[in-house]
């Protein structure tokens, strides 16, 4: 029979967590730690996307409650036993063999997360600290939320679920924060040649799904991405959104679309032309949808046979969207003036003009026949994404005619180090007196490692966020202006946020930060 371990979040944590009660003074009673970005290695991203926590939140409750709190005492003492012994067997037998479980009995019987979360808004941009140019204290970041232990018996636990809260937040605000510097991109160029600039919402979709650690991850992925854009392949994410978010049913928006295993079932040649006219016609003969068109040799597609079915696209109630997945997207869509190749110098928006036709809208650029449209899904980066946007402008084109596939490169090929996100200790009580710590290592390069001295609050002054530290209990209960609200405390949310209001908060936000700054 197979043990509760991979499902208790209780075992949710590093191997040295279960060491660290023992190794606190004795008489500590209340620890208190604070979220904080760090440090940005994105080009361009001063601030990062306070999101995702309220569904962590939701879901590490969900999960003690069902996994920790409902299973039988007797069972998890004998995980949390064995697990102990034999993890730390060979290494030290002394602790191996003599593993302390009062703690997690007193947890069990309590029947609820004993800690108080505190924090700002989600879709707040916090700025993120580490710069060169900062000063030392702007260099400790501004923390977005702060976990503390509202039992004396519990002083353990924010230390504790700082691992698994940590796994489950970087990632969702991390992929929140690159999808506003896409946003950013597409609002840009289509304000400049657009009649229709709000379809920019519509211009970013999350293919990132299976280049995901997990299905879990996924889904905390696709609502960062869904905070700027209302597009994404991870359907799933409409449940979740709409679970922990109180998101509209609508949340997402996806069209259907072809795969390459579809396309190349009908063979090439003349197969090919009656594929697509097959899916125009019968499959889809009203409404948008995608057909992947690179199966086998795009441009004679563009050239050879979207030409034959030129009254079949104009004749449709409907799009029908062109999708390439191969080669540099910036010249597959805009065109690459080295070719030998007449089509392939001018690119696809331009001969889907050709061939159905466009007009010149108020703005001076030219839209696409509104029953034709390109989107294209693969190895998408934002600066190829800016050098789309710019050779379609450069060449007379609304840049609101494509749309782009935003995949797990730019949300996957990240880390909690992308943006420095760290869960530090800054204040603790023992014996009833608090004392303020600080993590300060001569060696850190740069800084950015000093984390926040005491216990913080957050308020706005001169158009952005700021930190103050080194306060007391005393004086942050009533620190003017401070920011943080009470989200969680003992196993209940006590603030909620609905996805709406949070996807309005971050347009916000991305004006007052970054305005009208180059992307």
């Amino acid at each position: 029979m197979k043990s509760n371990t991979l499902k208790n979040p209780l075992f949710w944590t590093d191997g040295y967590k279960l060491c660290h009660p023992e190794q606190h003074i004795e008489g500590t009673e209340w620890i208190y730690e604070t979220w904080t970005p760090r440090k940005s290695r994105l080009e361009g991203v001063s601030h990062a996307v306070m999101y995702g926590l309220q569904g962590a939140l939701q879901e590490l409750t969900e999960n003690f409650d069902e996994n920790f709190f409902s299973q039988p005492i007797e069972n998890i003492v004998k995980d949390y036993e064995e697990l102990q012994h034999d993890v730390f067997g060979k290494t030290n037998k002394t602790f191996a063999n003599n593993p302390d479980v009062s703690r997690i009995k007193a947890l069990h019987k309590l029947g609820y997360l004993p800690i108080k979360v505190k924090g700002l808004k989600e879709g707040t941009f916090v700025p993120v600290g580490g710069g060169d140019e900062q000063t030392p204290h702007q260099r400790k970041g501004v923390p977005m939320f702060t976990i503390e232990n509202t039992r004396d018996e519990e002083f353990w636990l924010p230390g504790h679920l700082e691992t698994p809260l940590s796994s489950m937040i970087w990632l969702p605000m991390t992929a929140a924060t690159i999808a506003d510097k896409y946003k950013r991109i597409f609002d840009k160029y289509a304000q400049e040649t657009s009649d229709t600039p709000e379809r920019s919402f519509l211009q970013g979709g999350d293919f990132s799904m299976r280049g995901m650690a997990s299905p879990e991850a996924a889904l905390r992925v696709s609502g960062g991405h869904l905070t700027s854009f209302g597009v994404s392949a991870t359907i799933g994410a409409r449940n979740y959104l709409k679970d922990y978010y109180d998101a509209p049913g609508d949340v997402i928006a996806y069209t259907p679309s072809t795969e390459h295993s579809v396309m190349c079932s009908y063979g090439e040649g003349e197969n090919e032309l009656e594929a697509f006219r097959h899916m125009m016609t019968n499959v889809y003969p009203d409404g948008n949808f995608t057909i992947v068109s690179d199966s086998y040799d795009f441009w004679n597609v563009i050239d050879n046979v979207l030409p034959q079915l030129r009254e079949e696209v104009l004749s449709r109630d409907g799009k029908v969207i062109i999708r390439p997945d191969s080669g540099d997207p910036v010249k597959i869509l805009c065109g690459d003036p080295e070719s030998e190749d007449e089509t392939v110098r001018k690119g696809l928006v331009q001969r889907l003009a050709e061939i159905f036709g466009s007009t010149m809208n108020k703005k001076g650029y030219l839209d696409l026949d509104p029953h034709i449209g390109a989107v294209y899904g693969d190895s998408i980066t934002p600066e190829r994404a800016e050098m789309i946007c710019t050779q379609l402008k450069e060449k007379g084109f609304a840049t609101t005619n494509v749309a782009l596939g935003i995949g797990s490169y730019t949300y996957q090929y990240n880390t909690r180090d992308t943006l420095g996100f760290a869960l530090k200790a800054t204040a603790e009580i023992i014996d009833g007196e608090f004392q303020m710590l600080q993590k300060r290592p001569k060696t850190d390069d740069g800084g950015f490692k000093t984390s926040q001295k005491g216990m913080v609050a957050v308020v706005q002054r001169e158009n952005d966020l700021e930190l103050v530290d080194e306060l007391t209990p005393e004086q942050e209960a009533n620190y003017p202006g401070n920011m943080f609200e009470e989200i969680y405390e003992n196993g209940k949310l006590k603030r909620f946020q609905s996805f709406t209001e949070i996807r309005q908060r971050v347009a916000e936000e991305s004006k007052r930060v970054y305005g009208e700054k180059e992307v």
